[in-house]
């Protein structure tokens, strides 16, 4: 399964990890930040992987 939400799509992410050398930060080493999907159930019935803010959304209504 994909690390996607199935409610808007949001996906991965890359990043860069600041590391810091003789005093001076160099971007040098690149990293991938995933979203924070849960497994949520819909009002019908259906079980999806959906990120926290979706989650957030979806229980104000």
């Amino acid at each position: 399964m994909p690390r996607t939400c199935s409610i808007c799509g949001k996906g991965s992410q890359m990043s860069t990890r600041l590391v810091k050398l003789r005093g001076k930060f160099n971007p040098t080493t690149k990293i991938r930040k995933y979203p924070n999907l849960q497994w949520v159930k819909l009002a019908t019935g259906k079980r999806v992987k959906a990120c926290a803010q979706c989650i957030r959304t979806l229980h104000k209504k």
